[in-house]
């Protein structure tokens, strides 16, 4: 049905105030205006004609709702909390998430939303990220983002977060899809991640505000996080991994599925492997992912304390042997033949230039950083 423009507003309140009501869903959305011509005409529909198109269970409940719940006051009640609507019958909907199977009625979001061309690609994994799996996320996330790319993540520790962080910090756009409001941030220590995001990206949920995170929110989310994407990342997933819940997802939406091969001693890596095995693609280098999306891509540039301080030819040296695997400052000293003090200085060094980072107890890993820089033509 196509709706003139001076009733969408009315529908668009309506929409929202059915899609809040329990076992209401884009199916059920769907039938209601169907068989009414509006939801403004549905909610206004006598039990008896309800049952027409829904089950006994959820008649009640629409019933129950429309005894109590004003749907204007709904619209209010949202744009106070600080959250903004994009629902089905919105131009501002993603284009993307429109085309799966049954996409979510609304989507509330904090931020704005990516344009309808935007590039967008997710990038998902453990929580309990080992130093190999945060530098392989940092690279990646940063690297797609530099090139225009928007990240979509979930907001949860691990992965997830280093996915945020590395799309900001090189200047891109990140989406974080939310098991809660997008007014209640989980986990708690993101909040101040949550506020960068909105900056320059958007906290987006199916769930109205003040929704608080429970467990069977999160595969909803994970729907949302591979919809809104056209290719999804699995760095680190043990066996057992919300991740892989994601990948089901962007498996049956027809959506592309990367994963980074990880070391056969970690379990960390168990999910992601057994993905490599079941047909995933494999992903060393964003480069890789930037071609099959027919992008064009530029590395970052060098940071301005490699451009001033390039490195020596003993620094070079030390580091080439430096993996994203931790290794102690006496096994580096060691493989470069040079005293521990010596070791200590180079690395101090290359840690001042962002070339290496010290993983703690003087084990040190490669960054993200690239001593130099490249570019690819686009596709």
């Amino acid at each position: 049905m196509v709706l003139e423009s001076h009733d969408i507003a009315g529908e668009r309140a309506y929409l929202v105030a059915l899609s809040q009501v329990t076992h209401i869903g884009p199916v059920r959305l769907g039938r209601l205006r169907d068989r009414f011509g509006s939801l403004d005409r549905a909610w206004s529909a006598n039990e008896h004609e309800l049952l027409l198109v829904l089950d006994e269970r959820t008649c009640r409940a629409v019933l129950a709702a429309r005894a109590k719940v004003d749907p204007v006051l709904v619209m209010e009640r949202i744009s106070t909390s600080g959250a903004q609507i994009a629902t089905v019958l919105d131009d501002a909907y993603p284009r993307i998430l429109r085309e799966i199977p049954g996409p979510p009625p609304v989507l509330y979001y904090r931020g704005s939303l990516p344009e309808q061309d935007d590039p967008t690609v997710a990038i998902v994994g453990t929580r309990r990220a080992t130093s190999y799996g945060r530098e392989a996320t940092t690279r990646i996330a940063s690297d797609l983002a530099a090139a225009g790319v928007t990240i979509v993540s979930g907001l949860a520790k691990g992965i997830d977060g280093y996915a945020h962080r590395a799309a900001l910090e090189a200047g891109g756009r990140t989406i974080a899809v939310m098991a809660s409001g997008v007014d209640i941030v989980y986990p708690p220590e993101h909040r101040q991640l949550a506020e960068r995001i909105t900056e320059s990206g958007a906290l987006v949920s199916d769930f109205p505000p003040g929704t608080k995170p429970d467990a069977p929110n999160f595969p909803a989310r994970n729907r949302i996080i591979s919809g809104l994407s056209q290719a999804t990342v699995v760095v680190e997933a043990p066996a057992r991994s919300g991740a892989l819940i994601t990948v089901g997802f962007a498996a049956d939406q027809g959506r592309d599925v990367y994963a980074v091969p990880g070391s056969i001693l970690s379990s960390a890596s168990d999910g992601t492997n057994k993905l490599l095995r079941q047909g995933a693609t494999p992903l060393t280098s964003a480069v890789d992912l930037l071609d099959d999306l027919h992008l064009s891509t530029i590395v970052q540039e060098d940071e301005p304390a490699q451009i001033a301080f390039p490195m020596s030819d003993e620094e070079r040296a030390i580091y080439a042997l430096v993996t994203a695997e931790p290794q102690h400052i006496d096994e580096l000293a060691y493989s470069a033949g040079h005293s521990i003090s010596q070791a200590s200085a180079l690395m101090t060094m290359l840690e001042l230039k962002g070339l290496v980072a010290n993983a703690g107890a003087q084990h040190f890993v490669a960054t993200s950083m690239r001593p130099k820089s490249r570019s690819r033509p686009s596709a």
